[in-house]
């Protein structure tokens, strides 16, 4: 079979079920597993985004979005050449990928034949059933499925951990998750849940529902134990480029996750914005922040780091 994928999570997933041969297309934004390096690219950004900052990305998104228009451009010629028989995409947001219906009336002209599925994960469990889905449109049931136990056997045990530290008296701290920074913006959909599974209280996002724009007044009402960066695409070292050129509220000082030194720069586009299996790698990330004595070396190398202020 051959597969194009418009999203970077469901390049991740034909990968991670054994399907990387079958691959012969992937977005501008794919970079992992490392050996979609080098696939044919199907997308580009329509504006120019290098060295910008939160805030005018921000600015350039609503203008985009509210326009009617994608920040995405798919190369037809490149779709045509890659003659696909399965096109991963999704229709929910134009933030995130291709406009799906240009994905199809492309797809349509060049083979009536090729299929079209839309993902839309907005839970940890519809992340899973996302994973048995691309098994089941490319005959590999089983892998997905084997995949998929893996990644609950993963979660169990972060269960179990977190259970027996609440059973001896620990507490659940006070956490609040930003995917993005200039304007802050909650953390939503399946992030909230990643946070609670860890063993974290998120304050002030809604698990399965989309991410919104905040204040920092808001913030500092509810006066988080622990603050997490996690801005949606961003990796490590960008988050923190990004947090050091980032304006600090006033009262910064005076926050309680500020003054404990709780204040944690996250690979947000690795482990958080990306619905495929490496969320489980976030889970595992956020428990040991919440609990490194019951967590020792659980998350990925180099996947997060406290921030000095």
């Amino acid at each position: 079979m051959r597969i194009v994928s418009l999203l970077p999570s469901a390049t991740e997933i034909v990968c991670a079920i054994g399907l990387g041969d079958e691959l012969v297309g992937i977005t501008h934004e794919c970079d992992y597993p490392p050996e979609v390096v080098g696939k044919p690219v199907m997308t580009r950004s329509v504006h120019d985004l290098a060295g910008a900052s939160s805030r005018d990305i921000h600015r350039l998104v609503t203008a985009t979005v509210h326009g009617g228009s994608s920040l995405y451009a798919l190369d037809e010629a490149a779709l045509a050449a890659a003659e696909p028989d399965l096109i991963l995409t999704q229709e929910l947001c134009r933030v995130c990928a291709v406009s799906y219906r240009q994905v199809n009336e492309v797809a349509r002209a060049i083979d009536a034949d090729i299929t079209v599925v839309s993902l839309e994960p907005t839970s940890i469990e519809g992340i899973l059933h996302t994973i048995t889905t691309v098994g089941s449109m490319t005959e590999a049931e089983d892998a997905a499925i084997d995949l998929v136990e893996s990644l609950r056997a993963r979660l169990g045990a972060v269960g179990q951990a977190v259970e027996a530290r609440r059973d001896a008296g620990g507490r659940s701290p006070r956490v609040v998750a930003l995917e993005w920074l200039d304007p802050p913006f909650t953390a939503g959909h399946w992030v909230p849940e990643q946070i609670r599974q860890a063993g974290g209280w998120e304050l002030l996002g809604d698990a399965g529902e989309p991410s919104r724009q905040t204040t920092w007044d808001a913030v500092a009402e509810v006066d988080p134990e622990m603050l997490l960066l996690l801005p949606c695409g961003f990796h490590l070292k960008e988050t923190l480029h990004e947090w050091s050129g980032t304006r600090r509220p006033p009262g910064w000082a005076d926050f309680t996750a500020v003054r404990r030194g709780h204040v944690f720069a996250l690979d947000g586009s690795a482990y958080f914005s990306r619905p495929g299996p490496r969320v489980i790698d976030g889970i595992e990330l956020l428990a040991e922040i919440f609990d490194p004595d019951a967590f020792v070396d659980v998350a990925p190398f180099g996947s997060w780091t406290p921030v000095e202020d």
